[in-house]
Formats: structure tokens, sequence, C-alpha cells
């Protein structure tokens, strides 16, 4: 059997007639103003109350509840990929010469802090199979630390509940970035760490950074890296932080129309209808949700004892979410986000090359096997 999954052949789909001009009508502009206008005054009055990582955690409250209750948001065109663009050149920019000496040494611990991620979501499939009562290929898939996108398409091809799998890893996403914020501020505080090498912000240089992270993101966009648009730009800054081309700060406010785009992207990702079809696999995923923060914390606490680092630090690069979404708390919260970006980043690489070993293995230990159809 073939370790890759076969793809079903393409299905053409027929246009709705109204979607060429959906961007020409009044009714999609004034709703698209809308959303972002209660997207930003919710992340202002997230920061009037000193709510930590203000405006993506309070976009994403505000426009989860409306999403929930039936609000239907119009999203900016690629406005959560040109987001991550801005927070991966920022981050790039903070691999310098001695920042990456200093962070080989960290490697062996990038190499077992994975392992650590994918037995603790192998172990959260079992306890999610009962909790929802799903197949196991659903359970498999929803609970494994990979992108949504990438693990619906797998447990879709391999007879997957693909609509389960995608509730479960919003609820996972969404659940992490609601918590950990606070959770560091609970248990850490806000680290010191620079914002970039550069002491300013040069208005021209700033615009050619973010031209060559797109770029870079766009070149990248064909291979199976995953998430190039975070990615990609990560590279490039780190490409002119190495190469000394020069230096330059991203502003904050750049920064925070990022955290806005990202966190309404992640709000509006709560559709009632599909929750309201999965009761019982969302309420499974919450549950599992904590358990694997519960995980996370336990383990960055064994991580701190091994290495040094800063707790927070250390449950940020251990914390089962997105990379983008761990990437932009560290760098607003002053900590080490280029450790939190080489931990989670080696976690992509060994869970996107492996996911499917792994899976025979879960496989085996529930005493299944795959279908000879797949």
């Amino acid at each position: 059997m073939d370790d890759k999954p076969r793809s079903a052949a393409p299905v053409k789909t027929a246009k709705h007639p109204d979607a060429a001009g959906r961007h020409r009508q009044p009714r999609w502009w004034l709703t698209l103003a809308l959303t972002y206008v209660i997207a930003a005054v919710a992340g202002f009055a997230a920061k009037a109350v000193n709510m930590p990582l203000p405006f993506m955690l309070g976009p994403f409250f505000v426009m989860a509840a409306l999403s929930i209750f039936g609000f239907r948001s119009v999203l900016v065109p690629m406005g959560r990929e040109l987001g991550q663009v801005a927070i991966g050149v920022a981050v790039g920019m903070r691999f310098t010469p001695s920042v990456l000496a200093a962070m080989s040494g960290l490697l062996p611990a990038m190499v077992l802090g994975t392992i650590y991620v994918v037995i603790f979501t192998m172990a959260a499939a079992f306890l999610f199979k009962p909790l929802a009562k799903v197949d196991d290929v659903t359970a498999f898939f929803a609970t494994a630390a990979g992108g949504v996108a990438d693990m619906a398409t797998v447990a879709k091809d391999y007879g997957g509940a693909a609509g389960s799998v995608a509730v479960v890893h919003a609820m996972r996403v969404s659940g992490v970035v609601a918590l950990v914020p606070f959770l560091v501020v609970l248990f850490g505080e806000p680290g010191n760490a620079p914002d970039s090498a550069a002491v300013g912000s040069h208005w021209l240089l700033v615009i050619v950074s973010l031209a060559l992270g797109y770029l870079m993101a766009r070149l990248l966009k064909p291979t199976p890296l995953p998430n190039p648009w975070l990615v990609g730009p990560i590279f490039m800054g780190i490409i002119i932080g190495v190469l000394g081309l020069y230096a330059v700060k991203i502003p904050p406010l750049l920064i925070n129309i990022a955290q806005i785009m990202l966190g309404t992207w992640l709000g509006c990702q709560f559709k009632r209808d599909l929750l309201a079809a999965l009761p019982r696999v969302t309420f499974a995923a919450l549950v599992i949700s904590l358990f694997m923060i519960g995980c996370a914390a336990a383990g960055a606490v064994v991580l701190t004892l091994a290495t040094g680092l800063p707790y927070p630090t250390s449950f940020l690069s251990l914390a089962p979410a997105a990379v983008t979404e761990m990437v932009v708390t560290a760098q607003v919260m002053h900590l080490e986000a280029e450790v939190v970006t080489a931990f989670h980043v080696m976690r992509i690489a060994v869970v996107s090359s492996t996911v499917l070993i792994v899976f025979k293995f879960y496989l085996r230990l529930r005493g299944g096997s795959i279908g000879p159809g797949v």
C-alpha cells in the first residue's frame, strides 16, 4: 500500500452566478466594513481592560460570538495571509547569527519536544474517540498536531469525517489562543526580548521587507512546505538579518492590524450550522483542547528545567496551536519569539512528514487496519 494518501479525482463545479460580481455589490462592501469596524472596536475595548494580546483576542471573542449567533461576516481577501507576512518578517529579523548559534544548542530539546507533542496528541485521540463516538480515522486526524486543512483532507481520503476534524482543530486552536495568553500572564510574566534588531522604523525599508516577505511566500506556495505565508517571510527575515543587509523594525501599527486580521479570521470559523450539527463532537473537542493544554503546561515545566528557558516561552513552544497564533503571542508579549518559531517549525516538519507512519502505529495500537479501498 502506498504511504501517500490518494486524492480523489477533481470534480468540476459550476460557479454561483453571483460569485464573479459579489465584490462589486454595495452590501458586500458594507458587511466588510462592518466586520472590521466591530473587530477594531473589540480590539481597543480589550486593550482598555488590559486583556493580554488585545488586538487578536478581542476580535476573536466578539466575532466568534457573532458567528455562533448567525452573523455572516465578510473577510478581507488574503487578510490573514498578509497579516502572517508582517508577523513573519518581524520575527525572522530577530534571527541574527548569534541567535542562530544559540538556537543550535536547543536542537535536541526541539526534537524531544516534538516527539512529546506527537505522543500526547495520540493519547488525545484515544480519549476523543469514545467521547465523540467517532471512528479511529476521524479521532486520529482530529487530534493530530497538523494544520486543519491538511488533516481534514487526509482524513477524508482515508474515510474519516472531514467536518468533525475541522471542528476539533478549530476548537483546539481557538481554545489555546483564548487561554494561553492568560495562563502566560498568570503563571509567568511578559518578557523583555526586543522587537527586532533595529531601534526604529523606516517606512521605505518596511515596505521593501514586506514585499520581499510576500514574494518569498509566493515562491514557496507551490511547495509542500506547510503555511508558506508565515514560514516564507520568516525565512526572508532571517536572510535579511543574517546577511546584515539592513535593520528595520516592523511598526506596532502593522503588528496590531495583523492581529486584527488573524483574530477576525479565527473567530469567523465558528459557524453556527456546523457546531449545531455536531454537538457531541464540539463538546469532546473542548475537553480534548483542555487535555492538550494541560499536557503542554506539564511538558513546559520539564523543558524549562532542562534548558533554562523561561516558562512562558516553553509553554508557547509546546502549545498545541497553529504556529502563527503562538508566534504572534510571543512577539507581542516580548517573549523569545524566535525560540517559539523554531519549536513549531520543527513540529510542522516532523508531523507533516511522519503523520501517516504515526497513523499506522495508532491503528495497530487500536487493533484496527487501513481499509483496502484507500
